[in-house]
């Protein structure tokens, strides 16, 4: 009897140690789905909850996006494609055109290269003044662009601190498109360095630091190497510039004097034909200027499904 009690023992202590484990295990289980139950209650809100938020940001773009851009397309259009064609090709309004583009060919190229120049400096390198660099790049977004406009107004301007100088050697700024270019040059100036600082600094510098010391030049290194690795945030900053250059109207109101078919630029060509009641030609340059816009979306919204693609694939 002895014996059979002491080799019942074992057994006896191998169940209850295995019904301690699945009790644990249980327990442990049941935990966890709580935990999660919990974690689901607190991320999922009522349906009625989601959709009443849906409802107000979806009526919210339909006034203040979807409602005024079918008003300019309706005005525009409204008397049909031959009126809208003599409002397009009218002498001022050609001029306009002409001049935004200009603009656009000067001030993108010019803030192509600072903007590079200065993200790579600020990024890859350690230096006195850096923040005071990043603080003069962040400026315009802080300053109105009526503002900045009276800056170089003061700056430029016949009784300004250089205007006698310009005035002896016959040179005109303001009042003149070289004004027209430095406001939104400086308008401009952070969105393609903006885009690339955080993105250089994330890469950091250990490639081309193995480009130099593999031997290839500054150039070599920049060509091939750090360009790459930044061309869809290039590409990015420099749609937003230029939709910016395009569409910039307080600091050009200012500084252009509004001389019709010579320093008027879309934006302001289009304020002078609605307060003349030339609506429809208003409107329909306000469509041609949209359209450039939406295909600036299309393009930004192109670049950022290619950038993702190239994520994907790496």
């Amino acid at each position: 009897m002895t014996e059979t009690t002491s080799s019942a023992k074992p057994e006896l202590l191998a169940i209850a140690s295995l019904a301690d484990d699945t009790r644990l295990r249980a327990g442990a289980a049941a935990r966890r789905r709580a935990k999660s139950g919990v974690w689901r209650r607190a991320n999922e809100e009522p349906a009625w909850l989601r959709w009443t938020l849906i409802g107000i940001a979806l009526t919210f773009l339909t006034l203040m996006l979807v409602l005024p851009l079918v008003v300019v397309i309706y005005g525009a259009f409204e008397q049909g494609l031959r009126v809208w064609w003599e409002a397009i090709k009218e002498p001022d309004s050609l001029a306009a055109i002409r001049l935004s583009l200009f603009v656009v060919l000067i001030v993108v190229p010019v803030n192509t290269i600072f903007g590079v120049a200065a993200a790579w400096a600020i990024a890859k390198f350690e230096f006195r003044g850096k923040s005071v660099l990043i603080s003069i790049i962040d400026m315009p977004f802080a300053i109105s662009p009526v503002v900045v406009g009276l800056i170089f107004v003061i700056l430029f301007g016949s009784q300004g601190w250089l205007g006698p100088w310009l005035s002896e050697h016959d040179i005109r700024i303001i009042f003149a498109v070289p004004a027209i270019v430095i406001v939104i040059l400086f308008g401009t100036m952070p969105f393609i360095a903006r885009e690339l600082i955080p993105l250089m600094q994330q890469q950091g510098k250990e490639e081309e630091e193995a480009s130099l010391t593999l031997g290839a030049n500054g150039w070599r290194t920049f060509l091939r190497v750090t360009l790459p690795n930044i061309k869809w945030g290039l590409i990015y900053g420099v749609i937003l510039c230029n939709a910016r250059a395009l569409g910039e109207f307080g600091a050009v109101a200012v500084v252009s004097g509004r001389v019709r078919g010579e320093t008027n630029t879309m934006p302001l060509h289009i304020e002078v034909l609605y307060n003349e009641y030339m609506f429809t030609a208003a409107f329909a340059v306000s469509s041609l200027l949209t359209g450039l816009a939406l295909l600036t979306i299309a393009l930004k919204s192109l670049v950022e499904w290619m950038d993702a693609r190239h994520h994907v694939h790496e």
